[in-house]
């Protein structure tokens, strides 16, 4: 669970601006404030039921996203390249630039 709640996570960050304001509130409350499903139903007034059909839609709906624009997959597979770069980067004579370089690359993310 607590796999399908980081990924969720991440998409969101990654994909929120393609969201309606309602399916983007109910993901921050539902995922990011730890809201319960009644707890989210009685802020909105709505069924718990709706509030659930809400979230398993958007869900879907986020891992279509990626599935076409992989932006999670790949900030994943920079995040990788920028550890084993730090981890295996030897040379004293470089390093400035090497870092530097490290830095633009983790600000893209």
């Amino acid at each position: 669970m607590l796999e399908k709640t980081t990924r969720m996570n991440y998409l969101y960050d990654f994909y929120q601006s393609l969201l309606t304001p309602k399916q983007s509130s109910y993901m921050s409350l539902y995922y990011l404030d730890d809201y319960s499903l009644g707890e989210i139903a009685e802020e909105y007034h709505v069924s718990r039921q709706a509030v659930y059909d809400n979230i398993k839609r958007t869900e879907a709906m986020l891992e279509e996203y990626e599935e076409k624009l992989l932006l999670f997959h790949k900030f994943q597979e920079r995040a990788k390249i920028i550890a084993k770069l730090k981890s295996n980067f030897q040379p004293e004579s470089l390093k400035e630039q090497y870092e530097a370089l490290l830095e633009e690359l983790e600000k893209l993310d």
